[in-house]
């Protein structure tokens, strides 16, 4: 009798962030098991010097080109067979997870159809308002800025508009137009850039999504969709973005969980959800979820086929859910295990500088430091480094996480 192949490695797409391969090392001690932690990476690209220490805490590290179908299927193959599950964490991850996901065939995801639907902003809202267009807000697919668009996006959309370029990821480039004058200046920038990154296709029409904005309040939720599509939701998270705050941006400036939401608003969000994750028949996954509460009701913003920002952290704080494993496990699969039960209030805030340009000094560090509620400080840039807003493509300067079993010390260690 043929011995049982050991399934025991998690592979990592892209990049090994510090906080998973801590996260997978955790599960191991508390229950016992072992597992060989995986990289698979482009070997044309260069790795920075804190990439190049997270190497020593992996076990198995695949280096090949990523874009030659024969080199990738090569590199994997030796491992085929003890892979336990494929992971991308972030948006611009989940490319090189669609290469690979043909060779690992044992494993559970979603489509390719899906996961494309899912991460190209311009086909996701024609899927959601296929289904129902009551999931998101009137929008138009634009290629250009000739005078007759501007006119047919004045009449169907209507202002005040978002300008939202497809595919790329978080907030970057989407701007609020209030005007005219303000949609040319955004069309401009947008197809400026689309045009640099795509230089090497240059046959290929660039589309941007323009679409009413919405006014309400914003929140995300994290989910797991098994195989036959039933649904386990994690806690809702409040956000507060960078124009709520004075920035002509919009960056995730703060989120918060648990939020104040009652059960009613919190099952109605849940359906609309559900709806948004019919619609793109995503199953085998963890889904992010963005939604604005308006006068009209829920509409969703966007869902991706990944784990929220900061999530990890703040369902673990507040909650004890391990989001990491639960998402690993998605695959296998193996049902997520999500506690109900509150430990405390988390928030996570990100500080973008209020101008762009050098950063010249970094102050406030030192005081955050003494703060009660302080979990962990991520400092993205030092002194001299170019800062640019989200809407341009830039990151934030440091991010902070807090918790207190509190919520108004909470709050008051925030102000």
């Amino acid at each position: 009798m043929t011995p049982k192949t050991e399934k025991n490695i998690i592979l990592f797409v892209g990049t090994a962030i510090k906080k998973y391969v801590e996260g997978v090392r955790a599960y191991e001690k508390k229950h016992g098991t072992t597992y060989r932690i995986a990289l698979i990476r482009d070997k044309r690209k260069e790795m920075s010097q804190s990439q190049k220490d997270m190497l020593k805490h992996i076990d198995i590290v695949i280096q090949c080109n990523i874009l030659s179908e024969k080199k990738l299927e090569e590199a994997i193959l030796p491992y085929k067979n003890n892979i336990l599950s494929v992971v991308a964490r972030g948006d611009n991850r989940i490319p090189l997870l669609t290469r690979i996901i043909p060779y690992v065939p044992k494993l559970k995801y979603p489509s390719l159809e899906s996961i494309h639907a899912s991460t190209d902003k311009i086909l996701m809202r024609q899927k959601l308002s296929k289904h129902d267009r009551k999931l998101s807000p009137p929008f138009m697919v634009v290629s250009d800025m000739q005078k007759d668009t501007i006119q047919k996006i004045k009449k169907r959309v209507g202002f005040p508009l978002v300008v939202k370029p497809s595919g790329l990821s978080s907030s970057k480039l989407v701007t609020i137009c209030f005007h005219k004058e303000e949609l040319e200046q955004a069309l401009k920038r947008v197809f400026k850039k689309l045009n640099g990154v795509n230089k090497k296709n240059k046959e290929k029409k660039q589309k941007v999504l323009v679409e009413q904005f919405m006014d309400g309040l914003m929140y995300s939720v994290d989910c797991y969709v098994t195989g036959r599509e039933t649904i386990y939701f994690c806690p809702m998270v409040h956000i507060k973005t960078g124009n709520d705050i004075g920035f002509d941006d919009f960056f995730g400036y703060r989120q918060m969980t648990p939020t104040l939401l009652n059960k009613k608003n919190i099952e109605k969000a849940h359906t609309v959800s559900k709806q948004a994750i019919k619609a793109l028949k995503l199953k085998n996954t963890s889904v992010h979820i963005e939604l604005f509460k308006t006068e009209g009701g829920w509409k969703i913003i966007e869902l991706t086929p990944r784990l929220g920002g900061f999530r990890h952290a703040m369902y673990q704080l507040s909650y004890g859910i391990d989001h990491n494993m639960n998402d690993i496990f998605m695959h296998v699969p193996k049902k997520p295990f999500v506690p109900k039960k509150r430990k405390g209030y988390t928030a996570a805030l990100k500080f973008f500088a209020k101008k762009e340009g050098r950063l010249t000094k970094l102050t406030g560090i030192k005081k955050a430091q003494k703060l009660e509620s302080l979990h962990e400080i991520m400092i993205n840039k030092k002194i001299g480094s170019r800062c640019r807003y989200a809407k341009n493509g830039g990151g934030s300067v440091f991010n902070i996480i807090l918790f207190n079993e509190n919520r108004s010390k909470l709050l008051a260690d925030i102000r």
